[in-house]
C-alpha cells in the first residue's frame, strides 16, 4: 500500500507512516515504546531541562527536587531527589517513560522499574555532542522530532561558531573552582573543562583522575593560574572569590582576574551551557587584554 500510494503521488495524503519510537540510550540499551510517550518522569534537574528543550515539556508529569528550569518545571509533582527516589510517588503518576540520570540515580531503585512495566532511558549527557544527541533522542521518544532536531542543530551551530571564533586565541591558564570547603575543581573530562577549552582556557587540573577532585589551596598557588573562575553557591553569590585576595602575589589576583559565572549556566549539561561558555569566553578575553 505504501508503494502504491507513493506511485500515485498520494503518500502525503496518507499521513505519516512511522514505526514505534525506538532509540538507544547512553547505557547502550535499546528503549522502544508502543507509542510516543505522553507521561514522562525526569530524575535529575538537567534531564528535566533537556526534555523541555526537546519540546517534551507538556508531557512531563513528574521530576525530582531542584528541577527549576524552565520556570514551569517548578509546578511538576516531585518524586524524591536524584539520589533518593520516591518510587511510590513516581508510580502513582502512571509514567509511560522514565528518564534517569545514569550514574546519579540509585541503581537498585531504577532496576525495579522495568519489572513493573515502566520503560527507562538512561541519560549521561557530559559534553556538547551528547547534549545534542539527548535532545534528538528525547524528541523521538516524545514524538516532538522537529523541535528536538531544531534545538540540537542550533546547539551544534553555536558551539561551532565559538570554536571558530576562539581557535587562534592565546591560551589562558585557569583554575575553575566548583566548591569552597573542601576546595574542589574539575578534571579535563568534565563539560566545564571542555567549555574552558572552547574559549582557549587551559584547565590547570585537567590531569586529575577524579571528575570533580578535591585539591589543596597550596596546589593552586603553586600552579599560579592567570585566571580564577567560580560559579559560587548561587546565581549571584561570588563570595568564594573573596578568599583569594589573601594571596596578592598570585597572577590571577594581582591582575584582577577573578571571575564569577552563573552556576545554573555551567553546572548542568544542557543547552544553556552554551550561554555559560560565552560568559567564560568573555572573561578570558578580559584576561588577554590585561596582559
Amino acid at each position: 500500500m505504501r508503494y502504491l500510494l507513493y506511485g500515485l503521488g498520494l503518500l502525503a495524503l496518507a499521513g505519516p507512516l512511522r514505526a514505534d519510537p525506538c532509540v538507544t540510550d547512553d547505557a547502550g540499551r535499546e528503549v522502544c515504546l508502543e507509542a510516543p510517550a505522553q507521561r514522562i518522569v525526569a530524575l535529575s534537574p538537567g534531564v528535566t531541562e533537556l526534555l523541555y528543550a526537546a519540546g517534551a515539556g507538556e508531557r512531563l508529569v513528574g521530576a525530582v527536587s531542584f528541577s527549576d528550569y524552565p520556570p514551569q518545571a517548578d509546578d511538576l509533582p516531585r518524586v524524591g531527589s536524584y539520589d533518593r527516589l520516591d518510587l511510590e510517588a513516581m508510580l502513582a503518576l502512571s509514567p509511560d517513560l522514565v528518564v534517569a540520570w545514569s550514574g546519579g540515580n540509585p541503581e537498585q531503585q531504577l532496576e525495579r522499574l522495568p519489572t513493573l512495566g515502566v520503560p527507562v532511558f538512561f541519560s549521561d549527557a557530559d559534553d556538547f555532542a551528547s547534549i545534542a544527541s539527548n535532545l534528538e533522542r528525547f524528541a523521538t521518544l516524545a514524538g516532538t522530532e522537529a523541535e528536538g532536531r531544531r534545538a540540537a542543530e542550533r546547539l551544534r551551530d553555536e558551539v561551532a561558531e565559538l570554536r571558530t571564533r576562539y581557535a587562534e586565541a592565546d591560551p589562558v591558564p585557569v583554575f575553575y573552582q566548583v566548591w569552597e570547603s573542601p576546595l574542589m575543581t574539575v578534571n579535563g573530562e568534565h563539560w566545564i573543562s571542555q567549555a574552558l577549552a572552547l574559549c582557549g582556557g587551559v584547565n590547570l587540573f585537567a590531569e586529575q583522575s577524579s571528575l570533580v577532585p578535591r585539591i589543596g589551596r597550596e596546589a593552586v598557588l603553586t600552579r599560579d593560574p592567570e585566571a580564577i573562575i567560580t560559579g559560587g553557591m548561587g546565581k549571584a553569590d561570588s563570595t568564594w572569590l573573596e578568599a583569594w585576595h589573601d594571596f596578592p602575589d598570585m597572577t590571577a589576583v594581582h591582575r584582577g582576574n577573578l571571575f564569577f559565572v552563573n552556576p545554573d549556566l555551567v553546572q548542568r549539561a544542557t543547552p544553556r551551557l552554551v550561554q555559560g561558555t560565552r560568559d567564560i569566553c568573555r572573561h578570558l578575553e578580559v584576561v588577554r587584554e590585561r596582559r
